[in-house]
């Protein structure tokens, strides 16, 4: 249910938000695995929620590219 909303939001965004978002989501990832690699991460399963987001972002960005 929350990834649907997630997607529904991300194809209401225009290309510059969805590029901001997407830098945004690799820093993220970088800082989590830098946390993770110096054990000062708690919750591990963010990395792989922030790499699934990451992906989605790039899905829409390429739809909305083949549809331009």
């Amino acid at each position: 249910m929350k990834k649907t909303k997630y997607m529904e939001e991300l194809l209401k965004r225009s290309d510059t938000e969805l590029k901001s978002e997407l830098v945004d989501a690799k820093k993220e990832l970088f800082n989590l695995r830098f946390q993770n690699a110096t054990n000062q991460l708690d919750n591990t399963a963010r990395i792989s929620e922030v790499r699934k987001n990451i992906a989605r972002i790039q899905t829409v960005m390429t739809q909305k590219a083949g549809k331009a």
